[in-house]
């Protein structure tokens, strides 16, 4: 993070403020490798917090040049017209995710906006604060796609799909996740969009015990599968997504869509498409949808790969994203 970087990022921000986006947004993406010295930076507006996190430890003079830089940012007319209140450091890499405050006061809850609908986010405890922003547009196409539907969201964390389908119309949604706390969250955004919850249920279990009560719950006509590239005991991406693959034709009753996606930087879309062909021949890769602009990669598969499947025999989903 020579001054070079620096520089770059400053000016990217000032101009990512001019103005500032109505909605929450990814404002700068290091991780996409695009400007060299930045690859462990990202920078997220959250309607008047300003997120910078770092993915690995800076060496001390870098990371006091970026708070002198980030001070800087919060005196320039384009800080003051955004509105923008607090100004946040997120230690990532560390085992607490600490969150250093470096204007205004401590945000632990936080509401923000997303394609009209409403979220909320933890700040300053976890690594990940409650919504991926690159999936934006996932969640955009299941909210497109759900009306009259019954969809089971696997790896459901806080219920975003979940939350974008009910918006949709859909008439069911089955959320699994093993982490009952972030499925509590998930309740609390359905509750922030004064969603029913009668027509939401939530499954607080370990995916591969739990096949029995997956399907009573079914048929479903969309199921959407987004697992961690890894979770330590219960998944791991390279050797658990054809066990998945393999239900899905029992899970959709003989018809439907599947949204699969992997966020493995070194795992590309064949290895999805290669693996519905062999496990789960019945189903028909249709379109890969785009990421937000806002998370361009050198590598075209380096980001988010969320690919649309539709079983053999049903209407092909239309593409909306």
């Amino acid at each position: 993070m020579n001054p070079e970087a620096l520089d770059t990022l400053h000016q990217h921000l000032l101009a990512a403020l001019s103005p500032a986006p109505e909605e929450a947004r990814r404002l700068f993406h290091g991780r996409g490798r695009r400007w060299p010295g930045l690859e462990h930076v990202t920078v997220d507006w959250l309607q008047g917090v300003l997120l910078v996190s770092l993915f690995r430890e800076p060496a001390e003079p870098e990371g006091e040049a970026l708070r002198r830089m980030l001070v800087a940012l919060a005196g320039s007319p384009a800080w003051r017209h955004s509105d923008a209140h607090s100004l946040l450091l997120h230690h990532r890499y560390r085992p607490d995710s600490a969150t250093e405050v470096l204007l205004g006061e401590a945000v632990e809850e936080w509401p923000i906006t997303e394609n009209g609908l409403r979220y909320q986010l933890e700040l300053g405890r976890k690594q990940n604060s409650g919504l991926f922003l690159d999936m934006r547009y996932g969640r955009r196409w299941v909210q497109a796609q759900a009306r009259g539907k019954r969809v089971l969201n696997l790896f459901a964390y806080t219920c975003g799909f979940s939350v974008a389908a009910i918006a949709g119309g859909a008439e069911h949604v089955v959320n699994l996740d093993m982490a009952r706390a972030a499925l509590s969250r998930g309740r609390d955004n359905h509750r922030l969009n004064g969603h029913d919850l009668a027509r939401v249920t939530f499954l607080g279990h370990e995916l591969f015990k739990s096949w029995g009560k997956v399907k009573k719950c079914g048929p479903y006509d969309l199921v959407i599968v987004d697992p961690p590239s890894f979770q330590k005991g219960s998944f791991a991406l390279a050797t658990d997504y054809r066990k998945i693959l393999r239900r899905l034709p029992e899970l959709l009753g003989g018809q439907g869509s599947v949204l699969a996606c992997i966020n493995d930087p070194g795992i590309g879309p064949d290895f999805l498409i290669e693996q519905a062909a062999r496990e789960a021949p019945g189903l028909r890769f249709e379109q890969r949808l785009e990421n937000p602009p806002e998370f361009a990669d050198i590598q075209s598969d380096g980001g988010l790969k969320a690919l649309v499947f539709s079983q053999a025999g049903a209407a092909p989903a239309s593409r909306t994203a």
